[in-house]
């Protein structure tokens, strides 16, 4: 997994942000799938959000606990943009609140312009976005690296292998 959050880690450092909130929609589910890989994919990218993210996309608003985003919005952004390119999740089926995400480069001063909500939009930083997956996939590798199931089904994932020792890899 680490060459997952690396790819991540250095497409974010690049500030190439569709390459980087590509991988960092795909990582929950690949997580999910090593983890559980006879659930269906909603199940384990909604388990797996829930379980890493959620917290960060949590906080008290007027003394009352609120969730900017939970697991089934993230997946309804997950398929709206992956499989469609486009950031509206009101066709989406898994959607629970929210209907449109606004994502938003970092600002050129510093600062922070994340989970801010109007109505049913939420606006996310994708910096921080991906970062905070990127963080969470750190922690499901500390608290997974013991399983001897998930150790197997990772060392099966896609490596793209070095071509500059001239030999052919099969």
């Amino acid at each position: 997994m680490q060459r997952f959050i690396y790819a991540l880690n250095s497409a974010v450092q690049q500030r190439n942000w569709y390459a980087a909130l590509s991988l960092a929609l795909t990582l929950p589910d690949i997580c999910g799938r090593l983890e559980n890989p006879h659930a269906k994919s909603e199940n384990r990218f909604v388990a797996w959000w829930d379980k890493y993210l959620l917290a960060k996309y949590s906080s008290v608003v007027g003394g009352r606990p609120y969730t900017h985003l939970a697991g089934g919005d993230a997946y309804s952004l997950r398929c709206a943009f992956l499989h469609e390119g486009v950031d509206e999740t009101v066709a989406q089926r898994a959607r629970v609140a929210l209907t449109k995400f606004h994502f938003i480069t970092p600002p050129p001063r510093g600062g922070m312009l994340h989970c801010n909500q109007l109505n049913s939009i939420l606006q996310l930083q994708v910096d921080i976005f991906c970062n905070d997956i990127s963080q969470g996939v750190t922690q499901w590798v500390v608290d997974t690296q013991n399983n001897p199931d998930i150790t197997s089904r990772t060392a099966a994932l896609i490596t793209i292998h070095d071509s500059s020792s001239g030999q052919v890899v099969f």
